[in-house]
């Protein structure tokens, strides 16, 4: 019997350092609509707290949600420091279109490297760009090529990950262009 999977991601959720600033780069820059804004007071964690919680809509119907709070002492103690590894980060599938829109809304706002950047996986074109919570968000374009084979990849994916975890590190990504390797 297959599992049932979910039908896809409703949200993720951060706390955002400044909700306007975050709006103006997720609507203003991006382009992702503000779906809702909730204003909540509950009790969480033993407390009552107050908070908004905003979402930016994507094409299938998920958002990328942020809260902030009324109290200073709570917003401190959710957040909203991210990780200052960037491999931490959220990948949003785009098309080739899309992600050079993308690319020349980043360019107009004044966003410039070490805050945006572009890698080039070989699979797939990758646009980072970081939010102004110091999230990073990554704009992912796949290579027609590599989807043609994702049936092969997925029927070897648990031999290549017990590969690597008995230590064969030899990469595999035949799509990876030279000057990367």
């Amino acid at each position: 019997m297959t599992a049932r999977l979910p039908g896809r991601l409703h949200h993720t959720a951060y706390v955002a350092k400044n909700l306007e600033e975050t709006r103006a780069f997720y609507e203003d820059v991006i382009g992702l609509p503000l779906l809702a804004t909730w204003c909540e007071q509950d009790v969480l964690f033993g407390k009552e707290r107050t908070y908004a919680h905003v979402f930016f809509g994507l094409a299938d119907g998920s958002a990328l949600a942020f809260f902030q709070f009324a109290d200073p002492a709570d917003q401190a103690e959710f957040g909203p420091e991210m990780p200052a590894s960037p491999f931490h980060h959220i990948a949003l599938q785009v098309d080739p279109q899309t992600q050079a829109e993308l690319e020349a809304r980043i360019a107009r706002a004044g966003i410039e490297p070490p805050a945006t950047y572009v890698l080039e996986h070989g699979y797939c074109r990758s646009v980072y760009v970081v939010d102004p919570n110091g999230m990073i968000l990554e704009f992912t374009c796949d290579e027609p090529a590599a989807l043609e084979q994702d049936a092969a990849n997925r029927a070897k994916a648990h031999g290549e990950l017990k590969r690597w975890l008995a230590g064969d590190h030899t990469p595999n990504n035949n799509f990876r262009p030279a000057e990367a390797a």
